[in-house]
């Protein structure tokens, strides 16, 4: 007489049922979400064989002629020409590998395929759902393990606090805008009036917030009234683009959530990544295995001043 214990039927997918039972045969996989392909363009030119990612910032410094902080101009007899002054400074940024080993018995292999759960599919998709979580935090909080900051965690990027508490009853939508507006000044103004942000990320719970009507007739929500009446909308001639992120939630000091503006352009900042790839199938005894495996690198801040927090209730 065989007998299996119960983690040597479960992992097979096989389960008692009992005349009365109705089993819904669905395949239920673990509740997870992950927004970063919506977040950052992605820098694809990385490969395998690199052991990291770099950029370089050119910066100028150019003297002017009768002053040196002035314009550049010189007589018709100047034999005395000021010039310019060239500094390509790099910055590298290590790429790790990250790999998972996908494996099976041939035996578990037939029972799964019996009761119609393929074994190896469901860990195929339980290895993209870790592989896609790991990426997603990498890009938004980065890691300490490897001295990686992320898209909200970045102390280069200049953060400050606002005292205005959006859920009050007292915050009225003109409020809320004008917050939203130093945001974006903030980061505009650090940019040197170059770039205005385009992109504005929030906590859930102050993303719901802008959910409720602006005004009241609810002609309006408050989220579009924002995306299309801020400086960005003016500037770029397009609405904010606003989004939730689960990151942002007690992400600023004292435990505040964080609000985060940012140009999503690959010339500001991006993500080096190399996609994953797999080993050949091995068979060892009665068992199949395979390894998926790629580089996961740090988010490239190529102008730091292009990116802006607000912490704040």
């Amino acid at each position: 007489m065989f007998t299996y214990d119960r983690r040597t039927v479960d992992a097979a997918g096989a389960f008692l049922v009992g005349e009365l039972e109705r089993l819904d045969q669905t395949l239920h996989l673990p509740l997870h979400s992950v927004t970063w392909p919506r977040d950052i363009d992605l820098r694809e030119d990385v490969t395998m064989a690199d052991e990291s990612s770099s950029f370089t910032v050119t910066t100028f410094a150019a003297a002017g002629g009768i002053s040196p902080n002035g314009k550049n101009w010189v007589g018709q007899k100047t034999t005395a020409i000021p010039g310019i002054a060239v500094d390509i400074g790099k910055t590298p940024s290590p790429l790790h590998l990250w790999a998972m080993e996908l494996g099976w018995s041939l035996v578990e292999l037939e029972a799964a395929q019996k009761v119609g759960r393929p074994l190896d599919t469901q860990k195929y998709e339980g290895m993209k759902i870790k592989y896609n979580m790991d990426v997603d935090e990498q890009i938004y909080i980065g890691d300490d393990q490897v001295g990686a900051v992320g898209l909200c965690t970045n102390p280069a990027v200049h953060a400050e606090n606002s005292t205005l508490d959006w859920n009050a009853p007292t915050t009225t939508s003109k409020m809320i805008l004008d917050d939203i507006n130093d945001l974006i000044n903030t980061a505009w103004e650090r940019s040197g009036y170059a770039v205005v942000p385009d992109q504005l990320r929030l906590s859930p719970r102050k993303f719901t917030r802008l959910l409720q009507p602006a005004t009241e007739a609810g002609s309006q929500s408050l989220l579009r009234y924002i995306a299309e009446q801020c400086i960005s909308n003016t500037q770029n001639g397009r609405p904010l683009e606003i989004h939730p992120i689960k990151w942002l939630t007690g992400r600023g000091a004292a435990g505040k959530d964080r609000n985060v503006v940012y140009s999503r352009r690959p010339e500001y900042v991006r993500f080096p990544l190399v996609p994953l790839q797999k080993t050949p199938l091995e068979h060892r005894g009665i068992s199949q295995l395979t390894v998926y495996f790629g580089k996961i690198g740090h988010v490239e801040f190529v102008y730091p001043e292009t990116l802006a927090y607000q912490d704040g209730d």
